[in-house]
């Protein structure tokens, strides 16, 4: 060190074990304050200036943008909300790499371990698909598939229930059938008809189909625990509750003729059972029995339905 305790930039650079051009460049960016200049109008450096680029290299060995460097080293404490705030969006951004990696790893084994003849459709499915994968268009589908005017907040609820959540390290089954889930989805959806919708969606029928939906959720989760449980359909509290969902919904009493109507009804709605088929796929675990579905559950208790209704 000089007579007057300053380092001049090729001295800085040693003792930080870096080069004059990393020197320069945080210099020239307002991160590394000179503490003044030679007579020569060349920069110098205090002790204070090594610590600042020891941290500096240390944030950037985590991959902290450059952009960042000065929010964070404008605070004397770098254990402030700042420093918090950067560290918990970089984890965010790793996590949303580390998904994509694991997606594309899952999508190259799918398509190395098919059948020749078979490739080029998946090829076809994986490439529609964005890297880390969406749920929008999922999302999407059931928004247009829903009665109109349902309160916001039911819909959310309802949103929860039908779109799955991704699997965080998938296999390569699990990537096809959600490939395939979205090519499902992103094709035409069925309007409101006859021919397209259930019976408690058009209008006309009498319906309420806000306490309807808010009464299904309820009925869907019972028959789930029942699914789980290894339990066939019968008749009991979830089914109770789903009859009860669509009585509510049209004003009318749960009795033996209202379950025989509804029995034969249900059986004649348009069906989505792609949907919740390929979500199975999806959501259930390797081994062991397949996750319910609302899809799932609705055919169970439609099935305990019809027993019952008999």
């Amino acid at each position: 060190m000089s007579p007057d305790g300053l380092w001049s930039i090729g001295e800085l650079a040693g003792h930080a074990g870096v080069t004059v051009k990393t020197v320069r460049f945080y210099s020239d960016r307002g991160l590394l304050p000179e503490s003044g200049r030679s007579a020569g109008g060349h920069r110098r450096y205090g002790p204070e200036a090594l610590d600042r680029l020891r941290l500096i290299r240390s944030l950037r060995t985590l991959d902290v943008p450059v952009a960042e460097l000065g929010r964070v080293l404008g605070r004397e404490d770098v254990r402030g909300d700042v420093l918090e705030d950067v560290v918990a969006a970089r984890l965010r951004e790793l996590g949303s790499q580390l998904a994509a990696l694991r997606w594309r790893e899952a999508a190259l084994h799918l398509l190395r371990d098919c059948a020749a003849e078979e490739r080029a459709d998946r090829l076809r499915l994986i490439g529609a698909v964005s890297v880390p994968p969406s749920t929008a268009a999922l999302a999407r589908f059931w928004r247009r598939w829903l009665p109109p005017r349902l309160p916001a907040r039911l819909v959310s609820e309802i949103l929860e229930q039908t779109v799955p959540q991704l699997p965080a390290d998938p296999a390569p089954d699990q990537v096809l059938a959600f490939a395939r889930l979205h090519a499902l989805v992103s094709g035409s959806c069925p309007g409101p008809g006859p021919h397209g919708q259930p019976a408690a969606h058009r209008p006309g029928e009498g319906y309420r189909p806000a306490v309807l939906y808010g009464g299904l959720g309820e009925a869907y989760a019972l028959a789930a625990e029942r699914m789980r449980e290894g339990r066939p359909p019968h008749r009991g509290e979830a089914l109770d509750c789903f009859v009860s969902a669509y009585a509510r919904s049209r004003g009318a009493r749960d009795t033996p003729a209202f379950r025989r109507g509804l029995s034969r009804q249900l059986a004649a709605d348009p069906r989505i059972d792609r949907y919740w088929d390929l979500t199975a796929e999806l959501i259930s675990p390797p081994s062991g029995p397949p996750e319910p579905t609302p899809g799932s559950a609705h055919d169970w208790l439609l099935a305990a339905l019809g027993d019952g209704a008999a």
